[in-house]
């Protein structure tokens, strides 16, 4: 059975983060080890909360107890998510690297989680710059929002065009850049891989709940682990967001635990995209 560790936030009530990437995984027959960032009740979006964020040193400490005890080394995949400040996005370049000490193929997926549309950052710009100056250098695999793509990019990205030439810029091995644009009604997905650019697109929902971009992350993850092309990953991680977009349709919340991730996806028809001068960027 493949392995993955897991690092993001882990909220109660309403799926984000760990509960909200992890379904997608663990139907696919993939052991998921989380640890969480922060602890809360429910999303800050409600009028009332409560949880903490875990320090720093406490993170460190439970990695720490995972190699010491032999296990480091059994992951095929880490994966970062939420990471509230510098000093997590430390410890988990740290941890990368340390991962990648053990087992030199294990692939590091980043999800870099810190804003969005049309409110901008969600956390300290320091700990925004720290995951893109330490942990998108470290990336397999890279899956910025518009907003975050464009931010790490310092391109302004409007169209599929320019998430294209925006992803190319960052040079990783393979990026997707989801809620792109695409016209007044619908939203695209951009990858790109170091040969080939895909897109696939869906109409855009009004009031979507918080969660689709870990569901994408998480569906994508468990198709790549799986072994099956960039291409057909995509395909159903976009599928994946829409099916849980259905299935929590008149709910106040994303529900991923409802869907049936292997049975229950009809992967969407992706579309191959010239990559042209762009692939002259990627590394």
């Amino acid at each position: 059975m493949s392995k993955i560790l897991m690092i993001s936030s882990y909220v109660a009530r309403d799926p984000v983060g760990l509960a909200a990437a992890s379904p997608p995984l663990e139907q696919s027959g993939i052991e998921v080890v989380g640890l969480p960032t922060v602890v809360l009740s429910n999303h800050p979006i409600r009028p009332h909360i409560a949880g903490m964020r875990l320090d720093p040193a406490l993170l460190e400490s439970m990695i720490g107890a995972l190699d010491k005890n032999g296990w480091l080394g059994s992951f095929n995949a880490v994966f970062s998510g939420y990471l509230p400040s510098a000093e997590h996005v430390e410890i988990v370049a740290a941890a990368v690297k340390r991962l990648r000490e053990l087992n030199p193929s294990i692939a590091y997926v980043c999800d870099p989680i810190f804003g969005d549309d049309p409110k901008g950052h969600y956390i300290d710009e320091e700990a925004a710059a720290a995951t893109r100056d330490l942990l998108v250098p470290l990336a397999d695999v890279l899956t910025p929002n518009r907003f975050e793509l464009s931010w790490l990019s310092s391109l302004d990205v409007r169209s599929p065009t320019d998430a294209l030439q925006a992803i190319c810029q960052l040079g990783r091995p393979i990026v997707a850049g989801t809620s792109i644009p695409d016209g007044p009604s619908r939203l695209a997905t951009v990858l790109v891989t170091n040969k080939q650019a895909y897109m696939g697109t869906v109409e855009k929902w009004n009031d979507v709940p918080h969660g689709t971009g870990d569901v994408f992350a998480g569906c994508l993850t468990a198709k790549l682990m799986l072994g099956q092309s960039a291409e057909q990953a995509l395909a159903y991680a976009i599928a994946g967001v829409k099916r849980a977009l259905e299935v929590s349709r008149g709910h106040d919340r994303l529900l991923p635990h409802l869907v049936d991730w292997k049975n229950g996806i009809s992967p969407i028809t992706i579309e191959a995209l010239p990559l042209g001068n762009s692939a002259r960027s990627l590394s």
